[in-house]
C-alpha cells in the first residue's frame, strides 16, 4: 500500500497539471481571502481569526477533490494498467486504500500554506497572537475530515469510469449534493418534520458543528463512516462482481451505515476546544432545553449581507442555537430576512415597528462608497401559541464596533435562556408594589410593572392596615417573595417600619429606591424657574443604617450626564433644544456582577450618595457617578438658568460615588435591643439568608409619560437615546429572585479576538503579497526540488 501512496505522489508531481492545479487553488485562497472584496475578506471583517477561510475552503474543494482525484483510478483503467496492478500481491482494498490515502497526501499538502495565514492573523491580532487557538484547531480537524469524505467520493468516481472528465464532474456533483444539497433542500420546508433528518444527511451542518471549535462525537463518526462507506463501494466495484451482488453488498454497507450513525446519537461526547468555553452552555441554561417537552420554533431576522461586525453576530447566533438543537431537537431555527422583497420593503418595515422589532440602520463601506443597509436583529421564539421577541444587539451609548459586537455576543446565551424561561416557566414568584407613602402613581412606574409581570405576579401593596390589624399584614406580607419602594415621598411610621423589617427577617427581598433630598425637574419648570432642593425625611435612616448604608442628603453634580431638553416656540413651531444638565448623572459599570455587566448607562435624576457601613453584610457597589463628581448639600438653591453657567471643572474632585449597592447576608433586625412597635407580632432577630438592593433615586424607575400615556423605561424621545434603566432594574428583580442560576449567565465571559485596524492599514499591502503569492513560490520552489531530486534519482 505504501508503494502506492508513493505512485500517486510521484505521478501527480511529475506532471505540470498536478502543480497547476495547486497553484489555482492557493491563488483563488489568496484574491479571495486577502484582496478581492466581500464577505470573505479577513480585513474587512476585522476579525482576528480564519472563518472566511473555513467557509470559503468547501467551494474551493469541492473542484480540488476531484481535480486530484479524477485520474486515481480512471486513469488506470484507461491504460490498462489496473489488471496489472490486481495481478500484485496487493488486494483490492489495499490498492483502494492506496489510491485514497496517496491523493489525502496530496489535499493536505495543498492545506498546508495556510498555516501562513494563522501566522497573519497572530500577528495582525489586537494584541499580538490574539486568537483562539482551540477554535482554529477545531476547524482545521473539521476541514481535515471534509477532505477526508470528499477524496472517498472522489476514489468511487475514479473507479466508476475510465474517463477522466466522468470521474471529476461525477465527484464534483457527488461532493456538492452531500455538502450543499441536503442542507438546501432542508430550507425549502416542503417536508414538514423531515426537514431536519434530511439535513443531517448532509455534511454542512456536521462540518460547521466542528468548524466553531466543538469536538462532537456524532459528527466526526459521521465522516469517518461516511468515508469508509464509499471507500468499502469503491472496493466493491473494483472485484467486478455480478450486478445482484454488487448492488447487495452496497446496501450492506449503506444499512450499516445508517444503524451506525444512529448508534453514535444516541451515546456522543462533546469537546469545547474554544479558549473561553463558548459553546458549553451554563447548567441553568442546559436544565432549561432539556425541560422542552414540545416544539419549539425560533425565526431569526438576520439574514443577508450584512457589514463585518453583524455577520459575526449572525454567526455566533447560529452557533448558539445549534447548540441548544444538539441538545435537544425539539428546538429548531431558521433564518430569514424579512426585508428581502424590494416591492414590499417599506410596509414590512411599518408592521415589524408596529410589533416592536425596530430595524436598523447600519453604515456600509465599501469600494469607497457608503451606504446604509436597514438591519433587523431580532428573533422570535414560538411555543404553544406564545411567543416571545428576543433583541440579538446592544447599542451602548458611546461603545465602538468592537464593544457592541461583544457585548452582544456575550449576553447571546442569557438572551435566549431567558426568552425560553418566560415560555416554559410558569411565574411562581409574587412581588409586592408598595403604596400608601407617597411612592410613584401606577402610571409612572407602568412600563417597568408591565414587564415584570411577564416573569412573575405582581399587586399593589398598602402598609395603612397595619395600625388596626398588624397580625394580618404581617402575613399578607409574608406571601410576597420582593417588595418594590418606588420612590416614596412620605414618611414610614414605627409600625409600616416594623412590618417591612420582619418581612427581611423572614428571607424576603427587597427593592429600595429613595431619595434624601426633595427635588425635581419639574419643580423648576414653573414661570420662575427657582426651586430648593431640602432633605426628605422618610424615617428610614435607621433603618437602613441597620442593614449596613445610608443614602447622604446631597445632590450628585456630575460632568457626565444627560442632557436636559427644553421645549421653545408653540405649536408647529416648537423646537426642543438639549442643554447640559449636571444632576441628571449617567451611571455606568465597570464591574463583572452580572446585574450590571454589559448594561447602558443608567439614567438618574437628583440622585443622593450612598455610604457603605462596617458590619457582616457583603455589599457590591452596583453603580457610581463619574470620576467628575461634586457633592453638593442641602438646602440648596437651585434654578433652571443654570443651564447657561459654565462648570467649574476644578471643584469636581468628589471622584465616583456609590448610587446603587446590593446587599447579602444574614441581616439584624432595626429593632433588636429595641422597644418594639408591635408586640402582637412574632419578633425575628435575625434574617434567613436574603438579599436587597438600595438605589439612591426613585426616578430611576419612573418612565416618561406623553398623550396619558406611558412610553418605555429608559427611552428619552427627544433625543432618540434608550437609557439602561429598564435593564438594570429588571436584572436586579432577576437577581434577587433568580432560584435557577440563569443570572449568573450574563457574567460569561466570550472573548472576540479583533484585528489591529492601525496594523492592517500600515501592513495591507504586505501582507496581501506574503498571502497571495509566497504559498506560490513556496510550490515552485518544491517543484524544482522535487525534479532535481528525480533526476539525480535516475541518473544513478
Amino acid at each position: 500500500m505504501l508503494a502506492i501512496i508513493k505512485k500517486e505522489f510521484n505521478s501527480f508531481f511529475s506532471s505540470a497539471i498536478g502543480y497547476l492545479v495547486i497553484a489555482i487553488f492557493l491563488l483563488i485562497n489568496g484574491l479571495f481571502l486577502w484582496v478581492f472584496k466581500g464577505q470573505f475578506n479577513i480585513f474587512d471583517s476585522g476579525f482576528a481569526d480564519l472563518l472566511p477561510f473555513f467557509q470559503l475552503a468547501p467551494w474551493l474543494l469541492l473542484f480540488l477533490i476531484p481535480a486530484i482525484t479524477m485520474r486515481s483510478i480512471a486513469e488506470e483503467r484507461k491504460q490498462g494498467t489496473l489488471e496489472l496492478l490486481v495481478t500484485k500481491p496487493l488486494t483490492k482494498t489495499k490498492l483502494v486504500l492506496g489510491k485514497y490515502f496517496g491523493s489525502l497526501v496530496l489535499i493536505l499538502m495543498a492545506l498546508l500554506p495556510s498555516l501562513l495565514y494563522v501566522l497573519t492573523i497572530a500577528q495582525l491580532g489586537d494584541p499580538v497572537a490574539n486568537f483562539d487557538v482551540g477554535s482554529t484547531l477545531g476547524s482545521y480537524i473539521s476541514l481535515f475530515l471534509l477532505c477526508g469524505a470528499f477524496t472517498a467520493m472522489g476514489i468511487f468516481a475514479s473507479s466508476c469510469s475510465a474517463n477522466q472528465i466522468v470521474a471529476f464532474l461525477s465527484a464534483t456533483f457527488l461532493c456538492f449534493l452531500f455538502y450543499f444539497g441536503f442542507s438546501g433542500l432542508s430550507n425549502f420546508s416542503v417536508f414538514g418534520s423531515a426537514d431536519y433528518y434530511i439535513q443531517q444527511i448532509g455534511m454542512q451542518v456536521h462540518y460547521e458543528k466542528i468548524n466553531q471549535g466543538v469536538l462532537d462525537s456524532r459528527a466526526i463518526f459521521y465522516f469517518i463512516g461516511f468515508t469508509v462507506f464509499f471507500i468499502a463501494i469503491s472496493v466493491t466495484l473494483l472485484q467486478q462482481l455480478p450486478l445482484k451482488k454488487t448492488l447487495r453488498r452496497i446496501g450492506v454497507n449503506l444499512i450499516a451505515l445508517l444503524v451506525f450513525n444512529g448508534i453514535i446519537s444516541y451515546s456522543y461526547f462533546r469537546i469545547d476546544l474554544t479558549e473561553d468555553q463558548r459553546f458549553t452552555l451554563s447548567e441553568a441554561t442546559t436544565t432549561l432545553v432539556k425541560d422542552v417537552h414540545g416544539t419549539i420554533a425560533i425565526d431569526v431576522l438576520l439574514k443577508g449581507d450584512f457589514p463585518a461586525e453583524f455577520r459575526k453576530l449572525q454567526y455566533e447566533t447560529q452557533q448558539l442555537l445549534e447548540e441548544f438543537n444538539a441538545l435537544n431537537p425539539k428546538i429548531q431555527f431558521v433564518f430569514t430576512n424579512p426585508i428581502e422583497e424590494e416591492e414590499f420593503r417599506s410596509e414590512t418595515i411599518a408592521e415589524l415597528q408596529r410589533f416592536g422589532l425596530t430595524p436598523m440602520e447600519v453604515t456600509v463601506k465599501e469600494s469607497g462608497k457608503t451606504e446604509i443597509e436597514t438591519v433587523v436583529p431580532w428573533a422570535i421564539m414560538n411555543y404553544q401559541n406564545q411567543s416571545v421577541k428576543i433583541p440579538l444587539i446592544k447599542n451602548t451609548i458611546g461603545a465602538t464596533t468592537e464593544e457592541r459586537v461583544t457585548n452582544s455576543i456575550q449576553q447571546l446565551e442569557f438572551t435566549f435562556a431567558d426568552a425560553l424561561k418566560k415560555l416554559l416557566q410558569p411565574r411562581k414568584h409574587k412581588i409586592a408594589v408598595l403604596k400608601g407613602n407617597g411612592q410613584l402613581p401606577d402610571i409612572k412606574i407602568a412600563d417597568f410593572i408591565k414587564t415584570l409581570q411577564d416573569y412573575y405576579l405582581l399587586g399593589a401593596f398598602t402598609l395603612d392596615s397595619v395600625a388596626t390589624n398588624p397580625e394580618k399584614t404581617v402575613a399578607d406580607l409574608k406571601k410576597y417573595d420582593l417588595i418594590i419602594n418606588a420612590k416614596p415621598t412620605e414618611a414610614f411610621s414605627e409600625k409600616e417600619k416594623f412590618v417591612l423589617d420582619q418581612f427581611i427577617m423572614n428571607g424576603g427581598k427587597s427593592l429600595w429606591l429613595v431619595e434624601s433630598v426633595a427635588m425635581d425637574i419639574d419643580s423648576l419648570l414653573n414661570p420662575e424657574g427657582v426651586n430648593v432642593a431640602v432633605y426628605r425625611d422618610l424615617n428610614l435612616d435607621d433603618q437602613l443604617f441597620s442593614y449596613g448604608v445610608r443614602v447622604n442628603p446631597v445632590l450628585i453634580n456630575d460632568l457626565q450626564s444627560t442632557p436636559l431638553v427644553l421645549a421653545s416656540g408653540q405649536g408647529n413651531n416648537t423646537q426642543f433644544t438639549p442643554y447640559r444638565w449636571f444632576y441628571t448623572p449617567l451611571a455606568r459599570s465597570y464591574g463583572e456582577h452580572p446585574i450590571v455587566k454589559n448594561i447602558e448607562s443608567v439614567k438618574f435624576d437628583f440622585a443622593n450618595q450612598i455610604d457603605t457601613l462596617p458590619n457582616s453584610i457583603d455589599k457590591t457597589i452596583l453603580l457610581t457617578s463619574s470620576d467628575q463628581t461634586r457633592l453638593e448639600g442641602v438646602p440648596r438653591p437651585l434654578n433652571i438658568e443654570m443651564i447657561r453657567e459654565k462648570p467649574d471643572f476644578g471643584t469636581y474632585t468628589a471622584g465616583p460615588q456609590p448610587l446603587a449597592v446590593l446587599l447579602e447576608g444574614n441581616f439584624t433586625s432595626a429593632y433588636a435591643n429595641r422597644i418594639k412597635p408591635l408586640t402582637t407580632v412574632d419578633f425575628t432577630t435575625t434574617s434567613a439568608p436574603t438579599k436587597m438592593v438600595v438605589v439612591a433615586d426613585g426616578d430611576v424607575i419612573k418612565n416618561t409619560v406623553r398623550r396619558g400615556q406611558p412610553l418605555p423605561l429608559g427611552l428619552d424621545p427627544y433625543l432618540n437615546l434608550t437609557y439602561g434603566n429598564k435593564e438594570f432594574l429588571l436584572n436586579t428583580v432577576n437577581y434577587l429572585l433568580d432560584d435557577t442560576g440563569l443570572i449568573e449567565v450574563r457574567g460569561k465571559d466570550v472573548q472576540i479576538p479583533f484585528l489591529n485596524v492601525e496594523k492592517v492599514v500600515a501592513q495591507r499591502t504586505s501582507w496581501q503579497f506574503i498571502n497571495t503569492l509566497v504559498p506560490i513560490l513556496v510550490l515552485i520552489g518544491f517543484g524544482v526540488l522535487f525534479t532535481w531530486i528525480r533526476r539525480k534519482r535516475y541518473q544513478r
